[in-house]
């Protein structure tokens, strides 16, 4: 293999982040404003989520046991959308 033919090196910071960090800046930006999108057509809002894990926070200073219950549902909760979501990307990642 001649030098020419080899890939550039990435740097430090975009093997850290996985892309050019423009680039990565763009696409977040971009994906963000589809989720407040669609947090915002379900009701949802980000100050009600901030207030929801300081509250959850303070439920676990106060009854432990509560907060673990309260913890285990938000996990099967938020699993119902990541892993089919995860799932669909890895098999589209696969072609």
């Amino acid at each position: 293999m001649t030098e020419d033919s080899r890939p550039a090196s990435r740097s430090g910071l975009e093997r850290l982040l996985g892309d050019r960090p423009g680039s990565l800046a763009i696409k977040l930006v971009l994906i963000s404003l589809f989720v407040g999108f669609i947090m915002s057509v379900f009701g949802f809002d980000a100050a009600d989520l901030v207030r929801g894990a300081v509250e959850a926070v303070r439920d676990m200073l106060r009854d432990g046991g509560a907060v673990f219950r309260q913890l285990g549902t938000y996990v099967l909760t938020g699993a119902a959308i990541v892993l089919p979501v995860w799932l669909i990307l890895r098999l589209m990642q696969r072609r």
